[in-house]
Order: structure tokens, then sequence, then C-alpha cells
């Protein structure tokens, strides 16, 4: 199954962060191409600045809907989802797998994040705790949990539970 980030907000080469989620996602790459995950990859939309309040929202949800390819399942990250542990997570991923689905694609909305049609799609809304987060550590933190999913699934010694 393949692994997709779709974001809304790019992170730029000089950002202290896009150092951190390349590091991740290299890692995470290497340990999934051996477990059933051949592709982990990140797309990233530039928010558009001639928008406002839902007339973007509803952009920014249609280009996010755009990529996700047919028969993926669909997570999307928002401040009221659900707050998972990192086995839990890596379980749920080792699911979706084994069930079929061709993909798992991570939506990060934008700064007025998801619309509903966005939400009624998803067949995960996972949230980070109860902060409200950067866009640009969001993407770190999710690409560290995507990491130490691959890790969890294999056995590494990365997580300690």
């Amino acid at each position: 199954m393949r692994i997709q980030i779709t974001a809304i907000g790019k992170l730029r080469p000089k950002d202290a962060e896009h150092a951190l989620v390349e590091n991740y996602l290299e890692r995470a790459s290497a340990i999934g191409r051996n477990i059933g995950f051949p592709e982990i990859s990140i797309n990233e939309f530039e928010a558009p600045t001639a928008l406002t309040g839902l007339k973007r929202q509803q952009h920014e949800g249609a280009a996010l809907l755009k990529t996700c390819p047919e028969n993926s399942a669909i997570i999307c990250l928002d401040e009221k989802g659900k707050n998972m542990s990192s086995d839990i997570l890596a379980n749920w991923l080792l699911k979706q797998r084994d069930s079929g689905a061709s993909n798992a694609t991570f939506l990060i909305g934008g700064a007025d994040g998801h619309t509903e049609e966005v939400k009624s799609k998803a067949a995960l809304t996972i949230s980070f705790g109860a902060a409200t987060w950067p866009h640009k550590l969001v993407r770190v933190m999710l690409m560290e949990q995507i990491y130490r999913s691959m890790t969890i699934l294999s056995n590494h010694p990365y997580h300690r539970s």
C-alpha cells in the first residue's frame, strides 16, 4: 500500500522542518519498501491567497481530494480528530494494507481546516492533541509517526512501548 501526505502550504528547502521531513521520509521509505509499503510521498499545494474563509476552504478541499487515488483510505488531520497512540496508528495502516487498500492518503488542510465534504470522505480523522500546531510542525510530526509506524510493523527497536 502506498502512503501519501497531501498538504496545503509548502515547506521551503531552507526551513528546518524541511530537513526533518526529508530525513523521516527517507528512513520510512527504506523500511516501508520491505514490509508492503512500496512508496511514501508528499504532495504540497500553495494556499490560495486571493480567496478567504469558506471559498478558500472549499478550494483547498477540492485540491486535496483530487490527489486521492481511487481505493484510497483517506485520513484527515484535524484538531477535533481522534487522538491515537503510535501502536494503534501502525496497526490501522497494517489493517488497511491487508484489506486491499491501494493507498492511504493523509490530508493536512489549510489554516481554516477541512470542509465537511472532506471530513465525510475520511476513513479516519486524527489529531495530535488538543493544542493547535503550526502546519510545518504538523508535517514533521506526521512524518515521524509514519516512520514510527514502519518501525513498529518491522519490529525495529526505534519504538519502545
